[in-house]
C-alpha cells in the first residue's frame, strides 16, 4: 500500500508526536537558524533541494508581532495540509513571480515540499529571507550535517497535522526569540554608540540636542523635552525647559523641529510630571497622559495640546541621574510610534495610533538617561575648567601687562586680530589659502597662544621692559645738571682771571680784556646749550641719522676746562654709545633682553601640561618673532619652518605695535602707513604675501571684537 504524502490526524492508538527538537522524531531533522547565516542547497546532492536566496537587508526591531502567517505556494501538495491548521494561524498562499505582502510586525514560517515546489520559490520573499523560518516536507529527510542552515525544520512524510502545528509553534516562537534578541542586540548597539557619540560631545547645547533625539529614536516617540535642574542661590531648585523636540507638531515657542526657550521653568514639586520626576527620581509611564493613575497629584498641562493642535498621550518620563545618585535633569518622551518615520496628521490620529511604552523602552531610557546625566555632567565640568583656565590666561595676560603699562592691551588686539585671521582662512573657497582649515580646538590653540605671546617678558628686567628714551630716566637730568656744573666753574674760571687781573694791578686796558672774557664765556656757555639740545633730541627713540650720530660722539670728545683746571666733557663716551643707538631706544644688550622674553615665554609655556587639543601653543608663541627670510628670532628659522599660526600672528603683532597709541617711545601710525610697512616687509621677504593679503582684504581691526 503507498504511503500517502500527508496525514491530517494522529494514528489511532499512538502517542502524542514528540517534539520535532528531539533527537527522537524521526524522520525529523531540525536545526535553529542563526540570524545573518547564507541560505545555501543542501550538502550531501539532495534531490530537488531548494536553492535559497542570501542577502537583504536586516528589519528592524519591532514592538510587537502582530500576526503569525503560514506559507506556502498555492500550487504546493503542502497547501492542503495547510488549510486545515487550526485558527490561529494566518493561511497566505505564495504565487511565484510575486513579492509576498509582509508587515514589518508580521511572523511568518514558510512551508515547503521539497520534491514538489520550485527552487524559485524563496525569491518571493525578498527582503525577508533571512527572518521567516523554513519547514521542509521531505520523502527522505537529509541528514542534520546536510541540512541547508536556512531550515528550522525538515519533517518527513508522511506528517500528521499535531506534527506540523507542533513544528509551526516552535517555529514561530524560534522566530519571536530571534527578533527579540535581535532587538536586544540592536538596542545594546545603539547605546554603545550614544555613549560614545556623548562622551565625544563637549558642548552644551549640541549634547542636549544629540540627548533628545536619540532617545526618542530608540524609543520610537514622536516628541520629547529636557529639563534641567538649576539651583539658583538662596532660592528653591527649578526645573529649567531646556529643549524640545516634535515630529508631528510645530512647537509655539519658536516653530518646528527643537528649540531653547529662554527662561522657561517650572518648581519642582509633585504638581507636574516632570517635577514629580525630579522629586523622587522614579520614572513615570503613561498610557494616556490625561488619564494620571489614582491617587497621583500631578497632571499634563494640556495647554500647549489645545495651542499647537497636538494630543500627548502616551509618556516615559525618565530623571537623569548621575553615579551619585543626584537627579539633575529630566528627560520626557512623548508618544510611542509602530513607525519611527511617521508623522501624526492631527490628534485624532494619535488617538488611535499612539501606542503605550513597552517596558524594555523603560530600561532602554533609564539607561540612555544616566549615560546622559554623565556625559552631561563631563560637559558641565569641561566647561568649569574651561572657564577656569580662562580666567587663568586673562589674569595672567594683566599681570604682564601691568608690568609693562605701555603695551597695555596689546595682547588681547594681537588675539582678536590673528582669530579673525584664522577664520578667515578656514572660511576661503578661493585662493592660495583655500585648503586650509582649523578646528575649533585649532583656533582655542592659536587664541591662547597669541594671548600668552608676551608672557615671557615676566623675565626681562623693569627697566629694560619700560625703557621710552635712550637714556635711564635719571641720565638726561644728570646731563643737565653736568652742564650746569661746567658753566659754573667756566663762570668761574673767568672770574678768576678777571679777578687775578685786578690783584696784579693791572687797571691799564682790564674793561676791554674783561669784554673779551665774558665774550669767550657767553660762547662757550653758548655751546653747551647747544650741546644739550642735540643730546636731548638725540635721546629720542626715533630714526637717528649718522651725521647726528657722529656729531653726538664729537660732543662726547669736547672738554672743557673748568676753574681748577680740570678737563670735562658734557657726556661720557659711554654715554654717547647709548645716544647714538640708530634707531629705537634700546642698545644691542637691551635689546637682546627683550628678545630673550620669546625664550621665556616658550620655558613657562612648555612647563604646562596642555591637553592634546592644545599641545602646540608654546610653538605657536615662540614662532611670532621669526621672519620667512631668517632675520627672525630667536631661531632664525626660514618660510616653512615657522608654523602657519606664528605667520598669521606675525602680521598681526606688527601691525598693532606700529598703530597702538600707548607707546611711549613712539607715536601712532596711521592704519595706510602701517600697510605700507607691512608691504615693505613683505618684498623684503620677511612676512607671509598670502597671509597679508588675506589680512589687508578682511581688515580685521574694523571688525568688533
Amino acid at each position: 500500500m503507498p504511503v500517502a504524502p500527508y496525514t491530517t490526524q494522529s494514528v489511532p492508538g499512538s502517542k502524542p508526536p514528540p517534539s520535532i527538537s528531539s533527537s527522537r522524531c524521526r524522520p525529523v531533522v531540525t536545526r535553529a537558524v542563526t540570524e545573518g547565516q547564507s541560505i545555501g542547497a543542501t550538502r550531501g546532492g539532495s534531490r530537488a533541494a531548494l536553492a535559497f536566496l542570501t542577502g537583504g537587508s536586516r528589519p528592524p526591531y519591532l514592538l510587537r508581532m502582530s500576526s503569525r502567517v503560514v506559507l506556502c505556494s498555492e500550487k504546493s501538495p503542502v497547501a492542503a495540509l495547510v488549510a486545515l491548521l487550526a485558527d490561529d494561524f494566518e493561511k497566505r498562499a505564495i504565487i511565484l513571480g510575486r513579492a509576498v505582502p509582509l508587515a514589518a510586525d508580521e511572523a511568518a514560517v514558510l512551508l515547503v515540499d521539497v520534491e514538489s515546489d520550485a527552487p524559485e520559490l524563496l525569491a518571493t520573499l525578498g527582503a525577508r529571507v533571512h527572518d521567516v523560518p523554513v519547514i521542509a516536507l521531505a520523502a527522505t529527510p537529509p541528514t542534520e550535517a546536510a541540512l541547508p542552515p536556512s531550515w528550522y525544520a525538515c519533517l518527513g512524510k508522511p506528517v500528521t497535522r499535531p506534527v506540523l502545528e507542533r513544528a509551526l509553534e516552535q517555529a514561530f516562537d524560534h522566530a519571536r526569540l530571534r527578533r527579540e534578541s535581535a532587538a536586544t542586540r540592536r538596542e545594546l548597539e545603539e547605546l554603545n554608540e550614544i555613549g560614545i557619540r556623548l562622551s565625544a560631545e563637549r558642548d552644551v547645547e549640541t549634547l542636549l540636542r544629540l540627548i533628545l533625539s536619540r532617545a526618542r529614536e530608540i524609543t520610537r516617540s514622536d516628541a520629547g523635552s529636557i529639563y534641567l535642574v538649576e539651583e539658583p542661590e538662596g532660592e528653591p531648585r527649578r526645573l529649567r525647559f531646556e529643549i524640545s523636540q516634535n515630529d508631528s507638531a510645530t512647537i509655539p515657542l519658536s516653530g518646528p523641529g527643537d528649540t531653547r526657550p529662554a527662561g522657561a521653568s517650572v518648581p519642582i514639586s509633585d504638581e507636574s510630571i516632570a517635577g514629580h520626576v525630579a522629586l523622587t527620581g522614579e520614572i513615570v509611564q503613561l498610557d494616556d497622559a490625561y488619564v494620571p493613575p489614582p491617587g497621583a497629584r500631578y497632571h499634563i498641562n494640556t495647554g500647549f495640546d489645545k495651542h499647537a493642535g497636538y494630543r500627548t498621550k502616551s509618556m516615559l518620563v525618565v530623571p537623569m541621574k548621575t553615579p551619585g545618585d543626584d537627579v539633575i535633569g529630566v528627560l520626557q518622551l512623548i508618544n510611542c510610534k509602530r513607525d519611527p518615520a511617521r508623522r501624526f496628521a492631527s490628534p485624532e490620529e494619535i488617538e488611535a495610533e499612539a501606542l503605550p511604552y513597552p517596558e524594555r523602552f523603560k530600561s532602554l531610557a533609564a539607561s540612555l538617561a544616566s549615560q546622559a546625566a554623565v556625559a552631561l555632567q563631563n560637559s558641565r565640568l569641561y566647561e568649569s575648567v574651561r572657564v577656569l583656565f580662562e580666567g587663568f590666561v586673562s589674569a595672567s595676560v594683566g599681570a604682564i601687562e601691568s608690568r609693562d603699562p605701555t603695551t597695555s592691551g596689546h595682547s588681547f588686539r594681537v588675539a582678536d586680530l590673528t582669530v579673525a585671521l584664522a577664520e578667515a582662512a578656514h572660511r576661503a573657497a578661493r585662493g592660495p589659502l583655500r585648503d586650509v582649515r582649523f578646528s575649533s580646538d585649532q583656533i582655542r590653540e592659536l587664541r591662547y597662544a597669541s594671548l600668552l605671546h608676551d608672557f615671557g617678558k615676566v623675565g626681562v628686567r623693569e627697566d629694560v621692559l619700560v625703557k621710552a628714551k635712550k637714556l635711564p630716566p635719571a641720565g638726561l637730568e644728570l646731563i643737565r645738571q653736568r652742564s650746569e656744573i661746567l658753566k659754573r666753574g667756566l663762570e668761574l674760571k673767568f672770574l678768576r682771571k678777571k679777578l687775578d687781573a685786578l690783584l696784579r694791578g693791572s687797571r691799564e686796558g682790564f674793561p676791554a680784556r674783561a669784554d673779551e672774557w665774558d665774550a669767550e664765556l657767553a660762547t662757550l656757555l653758548a655751546e653747551i646749550d647747544e650741546h644739550l639740545k642735540a643730546v636731548a633730541a638725540a635721546n629720542e627713540p626715533t630714526v637717528l641719522p649718522a651725521e647726528t650720530a657722529a656729531g653726538i660722539r664729537s660732543i662726547a670728545g669736547r672738554a672743557f676746562v673748568d676753574h681748577t683746571g680740570d678737563a670735562q666733557a658734557l657726556i661720557t663716551p659711554d654715554e654717547a654709545d647709548i645716544l647714538s643707538i640708530p634707531r629705537g631706544s634700546l642698545t644691542r644688550d637691551e635689546f637682546k633682553q627683550i628678545q630673550s622674553h620669546v625664550l621665556y615665554t616658550y620655558e613657562f609655556l612648555k612647563r604646562i601640561p596642555w591637553t592634546k587639543e592644545l599641545r602646540e601653543v608654546p610653538t605657536i608663541a615662540r614662532s611670532h618673532h621669526e621672519k620667512l627670510d631668517g632675520s627672525g628670532y630667536p631661531e632664525g628659522r626660514r618660510g616653512a619652518e615657522i608654523p602657519l599660526q606664528s605667520r598669521m600672528m606675525t602680521v598681526s603683532d606688527i601691525f598693532d605695535a606700529l598703530t597702538a597709541s600707548d607707546r611711549p617711545y613712539k607715536a601712532a601710525v596711521p592704519v595706510e602707513r602701517a600697510l605700507d610697512i607691512l608691504d615693505q616687509e613683505r618684498k623684503a621677504g620677511a612676512i607671509d604675501a598670502d597671509i597679508l593679503a588675506l589680512f589687508v582684504d578682511l581688515k580685521p581691526w574694523e571688525l568688533k571684537p
